[in-house]
């Protein structure tokens, strides 16, 4: 398990970081510059560090990715909602979005939120879990930017509203439920063992890997989602991945890169 320290670059994020660094159990580092000049000795893996445009997670190795941070006013983000297809889109017609249906959505596997961003840009209630405390507190992080920049854009102000995060393990939270369907529609996007590293997996990715690692529990939760989705479980997997659990779907939607396995429960409303 790679060291993980607490580093605040920006005094005015001071307070957040103290708590972060009780939370989360990790050391806050007074300053960066003192512990770089202590020798040779390696101060961490990575920092998360808080600085002026939020928290993020950096790389203490020269040359490695650059600090991974979730930032929902971001240019590209801002650009997928505006023009990047609608309903057309291979996700929204995964999850069954259409004009006349916009499904609560349970995201068992959060990640840094994109997918379910994209959703809740499409009109979906989102309910997001994330297990991986380093991951939740990025994302935390990204959805309370988004909200404070919501008051300068509406329709920004309107996707967060419809976005919901817990700190949560899946497999708990979906075991503490009356045994009946909690949600519409219940997403997932496992993580699995690194095969190989390769110019084709991010660097990003690779770090997410040493931290998160992989989710061993994936047939348990696909169990308990077939059980407690009502109309549908949607697998997102990479193109050349088996089925998760050798599971064949109901059908799958193929793009480039990324297949979305469709499980049906039952129709959806017209």
């Amino acid at each position: 398990m790679p060291t993980i320290k607490i580093l605040c670059s920006d005094s005015a994020f001071q307070l957040q970081a103290e708590s972060l660094a009780s939370r989360l159990n990790l050391p806050l580092l007074d300053s960066l510059e003192n512990e770089l000049n202590c020798g040779h000795t390696k101060v961490a893996d990575y920092f998360l560090e808080y600085a002026s445009n939020g928290l993020s997670l950096r790389s203490t190795i020269r040359g490695d990715h650059g600090p991974i941070r979730c930032d929902f006013t971001s240019g590209a983000n801002t650009h997928r909602r505006k023009y990047g297809g609608g309903n057309g889109q291979a996700i929204a017609k995964a999850i069954g979005v259409s004009g006349k249906f916009t499904p609560k959505v349970l995201d068992l596997t959060a990640g840094m939120g994109g997918d379910s961003f994209v959703l809740a840009t499409l009109g979906c209630q989102m309910l997001l879990l994330e297990r991986n405390i380093i991951v939740h507190s990025l994302l935390d992080d990204g959805l309370q930017r988004a909200d404070v920049a919501g008051t300068a854009d509406s329709e920004l102000a309107a996707i967060i509203g419809r976005i919901e995060l817990l700190q949560a393990d899946a497999i708990a939270y979906l075991s503490g439920l009356p045994p009946e369907p909690c949600s519409d529609i219940i997403y997932l996007d496992p993580m699995f063992p690194e095969r190989k590293k390769s110019a084709k997996v991010k660097k990003e990715m690779q770090a997410f890997h040493g931290i998160v690692g992989a989710d061993q529990d994936a047939s348990e939760l696909l169990d308990l989602a077939l059980s407690r989705a009502r109309y549908r479980v949607v697998v997102k997997r990479s193109g050349a991945a088996g089925f998760l659990c050798d599971r064949a779907p109901s059908y799958s939607l193929e793009g480039k890169s990324t297949r979305f396995d469709v499980y049906a429960r039952q129709k959806l409303p017209s």
